[in-house]
């Protein structure tokens, strides 16, 4: 039980970390990014806007996947459970959102997700044996 518990709170700690990575780096995006301010609630980005967004979301992927490595170092499936759970997550999201993207955005959004998660997580090990120190 205490196990699912602290899988749980890796999720949670996974999922909060990709949302505030997501909207510090959406804050960013709308400063440096001509125009973004403007059409965010239309959403008729550019081609630029949305390489933009597909990259915050591939940040907010390995951010969150290293979150969970470095919250559940003795749970290696944590991450995978968090992985899926975002993947989980966004489905339904973009199945709303389906007409007002690209298909091959919404593809490369949700194909991306769990394999960069798991990316982010596998960092998370080279950082603790460093003591925290880049290379």
């Amino acid at each position: 039980m205490a196990r699912l518990v602290k899988i749980a709170l890796v999720v949670l700690i996974g999922l909060m970390v990709w949302f505030i990575v997501a909207t510090v780096g959406n804050l960013l995006i709308r400063a440096i990014v001509p125009g973004y301010a403007e059409v965010e609630r239309t959403f008729r980005f550019t081609l630029v806007m949305l390489l933009a967004r597909l990259a915050l979301g591939a940040v907010s992927s390995v951010v969150a996947g290293l979150a969970c490595a470095l919250s559940a170092r003795s749970i290696p499936a944590a991450v995978r459970v968090f992985a899926v759970a975002l993947v989980l997550l966004f489905l339904p999201v973009h199945y709303s959102l389906w007409t007002d993207f690209p298909v091959w955005y919404h593809v490369l959004f949700l194909v991306s997700l769990a394999p960069l998660a798991i990316v982010g997580a596998a960092a998370g090990p080279r950082l603790i044996s460093r003591g925290g120190r880049a290379a």
